[in-house]
Formats: C-alpha cells, sequence, structure tokens
C-alpha cells in the first residue's frame, strides 16, 4: 500500500517540478532548467508548496481518473459514464492552467446526460497529445495483476480515447497503464517496452471489434509502433535477451534535449502520446533508483516536462518508494493528503476480489431491439432511444487491420515503412 501512495504523491512531485508554475514547462533548453535549480541551492533545497509549486492539468486529470477507478461500480459501462461526468466537471478545476487542448476539446464531445453515447467521441486528428497518457498509470494500479490483462487494455484504452482518440493518443495510456502494472509485477524494467509491443495486437484486436471506420486510423497506429520499435533498437533491448541498454558516453542537458526531440514527432520533446512514456521510461532506465538523476532527466529537460515528470515520478514510486526522495519535496505538497487516500483506495480497490466488476455490460440482440421497436405499446420515448442504440450497433465495422497497411505500396516491406514513419 505504501508504494501505492508514494506513486500517487511522486507523480504529483514530479509533475510540479517539471511544471514550475510554467515557467519550466515552456522552457526549451534543459541545461538552463538546471541551472536556474543549481542558483536556487539545488534539488535537495527545494520545498514545494502550493503557491510557488502548483500542480499542472496533467496531474489533475490523473487524480479525476483514480476517483472514478475507486467508486463502487458495477461494470465498465458504470465507469465510463462515471469518467465522463468527472471529465466534464474537471475542466471547470482546469481554468487557469493551460489544459492540453486535445483534453479540452475531448471533453466537449462527452455526452454525461446521454446513458447510451456518453463516451463515444469521433476521431480527432489533434488528439496525439500526451495528456492521456498522463493520466493513466491509476488504471495499471487499479488492473495491476496478470489476469486482469483484458481488463487494463480496455480501461486504458476507452479513457485515452475520451479525450484523445487518435492512436498515439490512446495507446499512450495503454503504455503507461501497462508500465505502472509491471511495476507492481516485480517486472524487470528493461522488459517492459518489449512486453508492451506483444500487447499492442490484443490493443488492435480489441479496437478492431469496438472502433467504427477503423480506416483513419491505420497509419497513425503502425507510426506509434515504429516509434517505440527503434526506440528499443536504439536502446539495443528490443530482442529477448537484451538486458543492458546501450547509452551513448556523452548525455548531458544539451544532448539530452536533441535526443528527445529525434523522438519526438514536430520537435517538442514528450508532447504525443508515444514519447512522454518514452522519456519517462528511458529516464527511469538510466537513473536506477537515484532520484535525483530521474529528476534531471525526466523532469528538467527542454521538453513537455510536467508530463514526463508525472509519468516517472508515478513509476518511480511503485519500484522504490520515497526512501531517497528528499521529504521537503512531498511534505507540503498540493494535494498530498488527497493523494494519498486515492492511492490507499487504489491498493484496496485493485485486492478485493469483485468479479463482475471487471465484465463489461452485456451487447444487446439487435433483433430483439428490432421485436422491441416495432411493438405498438413501446413508449415514444423508449422507441427513440431504442432506435440510436440499433443504429449504432448495426453501424458498418470495416473489416481493417493494422497488418495490412499499405494497400497503395506493394513491395514495400514494413521495414522501409517503419523507417519512413521514424524519419518524420
Amino acid at each position: 500500500m505504501e508504494k501505492f501512495k508514494a506513486a500517487m504523491v511522486l507523480g504529483a512531485v514530479g509533475d510540479a517540478l517539471g511544471y514550475r508554475k510554467g515557467r519550466w514547462e515552456r522552457c526549451t533548453s534543459g541545461k538552463k532548467i538546471q541551472e536556474e535549480l543549481a542558483s536556487l541551492g539545488g534539488l535537495g533545497a527545494q520545498k514545494l508548496d502550493p503557491d510557488n509549486w502548483p500542480l499542472s492539468d496533467a496531474t489533475l486529470m490523473h487524480i479525476t481518473t483514480a476517483e472514478a477507478l475507486v467508486t463502487d461500480y458495477w461494470c465498465l459501462e458504470d465507469l465510463y459514464r462515471e469518467l465522463v461526468r468527472l471529465y466534464v466537471e474537471a475542466m471547470v478545476s482546469l481554468q487557469g492552467r493551460a489544459p492540453d487542448p486535445a483534453t479540452v476539446e475531448g471533453c466537449v464531445h462527452l455526452k454525461p446526460h446521454n446513458f447510451l453515447l456518453a463516451w463515444h467521441t469521433p476521431f480527432n486528428e489533434k488528439g496525439s497529445g500526451f495528456g492521456a497518457a498522463a493520466k493513466a498509470m491509476c488504471v495499471g494500479m487499479r488492473y495491476w495483476q496478470p489476469e486482469r490483462l483484458d481488463s487494463l487494455v480496455e480501461v486504458s484504452i476507452e479513457i485515452g480515447r475520451m479525450t484523445h482518440n487518435h492512436p498515439t493518443g490512446f495507446l499512450g495510456s495503454l503504455t503507461t497503464a501497462l508500465f505502472a502494472s509491471y511495476a507492481i509485477q516485480g517486472k524487470p524494467l528493461v522488459t517492459w517496452g518489449r512486453e508492451l509491443m506483444k500487447v499492442i495486437p490484443r490493443a488492435e484486436e480489441f479496437c478492431r471489434k469496438t472502433i467504427r471506420h477503423m480506416s483513419e486510423y491505420q497509419e497513425n497506429w503502425f507510426y506509434f509502433e515504429a516509434k517505440w520499435q527503434f526506440y528499443l533498437e536504439e536502446r539495443e533491448i528490443d530482442k529477448e535477451g537484451q538486458n543492458k541498454p546501450s547509452f551513448p558516453d556523452r548525455y548531458d542537458a544539451e544532448e539530452t534535449d536533441k535526443l528527445y526531440k529525434r523522438w519526438s514527432s514536430e520537435g517538442r520533446a514528450g508532447r504525443r502520446g508515444h514519447d512522454a512514456p518514452m522519456i519517462a521510461y528511458d529516464a527511469l532506465l538510466a537513473a536506477g533508483s537515484d532520484w535525483a538523476e530521474l529528476c534531471k532527466r525526466a523532469m528538467f529537460h527542454g521538453g513537455e516536462s510536467e508530463a514526463t515528470g508525472l509519468i516517472a515520478g508515478c513509476l518511480y514510486g511503485l519500484m522504490h518508494g520515497l526512501s531517497q526522495v528528499p521529504p521537503g519535496l512531498y511534505q507540503d505538497l498540493d494535494k498530498r493528503e488527497r493523494l494519498e487516500e486515492l492511492g490507499e483506495k487504489l491498493y484496496k480497490s485493485a485486492s478485493a476480489e469483485r468479479p463482475d466488476s471487471w465484465r463489461t455490460g452485456i451487447s444487446p440482440d439487435a433483433s430483439k431491439l428490432r421485436k422491441l421497436i416495432r411493438d405498438r405499446n413501446c413508449h415514444p420515448v423508449l422507441r427513440g432511444i431504442l432506435e440510436s442504440l440499433l443504429h449504432y450497433l448495426t453501424q458498418d465495422l470495416p473489416k481493417w487491420t493494422t497488418r495490412n497497411r499499405n494497400p497503395e505500396t506493394p513491395g514495400s516491406t514494413k521495414r522501409q515503412i517503419a523507417k519512413q514513419v521514424w524519419r518524420r
């Protein structure tokens, strides 16, 4: 339980450090950030408080997600409706914190008063940001056991799609949820990336069954996979038995910024759903249990340091707890008591044996729906609801799979296409 509490707290610490009231979040030079930190007395001298080191929107969305996960929901659809309600309400608390634009846009499409379609949002070309990844570690904490992998995959994807309905966005939420579960399971850190690549086909299968108009997702889905595959190859940990990551001899702040930018899709490190978890994971690999080194790599760089700091801090807490973290960084932290309470509740919820809560609802039978709609005694209001449900259920599902992504380029191998994606 203590590591669950530490994870929620240190995630917020990482966010507050990387954010620094928006000052460091907007800085594009990790070297300048680290020089300014040194002028303030160094990391150990800092005392984080709500006024000078507030939490960003990323942690508030992580808190909101955790609050829904610890409710007594009967099925996953009930969980999703509760998340929709809380996400829409959270938009008020995010005022003044420069929230992730994709999160705001996604919440506009959420319908808390529509029982059937509350969380169904359209594909969003701009929904590839880090916001989905930064709020999903608590999903992995709630469904950390290996036998709950299917629930983890479904919930992480659905909560990602609510605000970031784009593969780069919602696969980011799958990644951070998986990594949190691996941390609790005690899987060797160096294997997490390989394990992620094994789970992506399972995520694809889930999406193929539940997402309509999959053609919109094709290239973007493969982009996420290709970025991660090349990252693992660069660190020489892509194959079984490769358990020692390869890092360059020179790895100072300037080199780190250059490397992180290369991993990104538009030059701003950590801005997207693929590279925010990637930077956090890389920092964990390099730092081990050294908290100060983790902060240097995940919280104090020239990218979206609040998002990478939140992810890295949370995962560090699950693995190592608070023992190596200076107390001043968390004793007066904004919302500390609330974070600790959520960590405790997540631990208890994950430990409780409630099989019915893990099941999704029963899918209605289309033929029975038609029979009910034709019934003359059916109330007009109910008939309208049933007709909407029938229309939703009977839309054609395209027979698309990401294993057949590029019909326009016969003769191109998967590797050739991946290299084109990686260079973008």
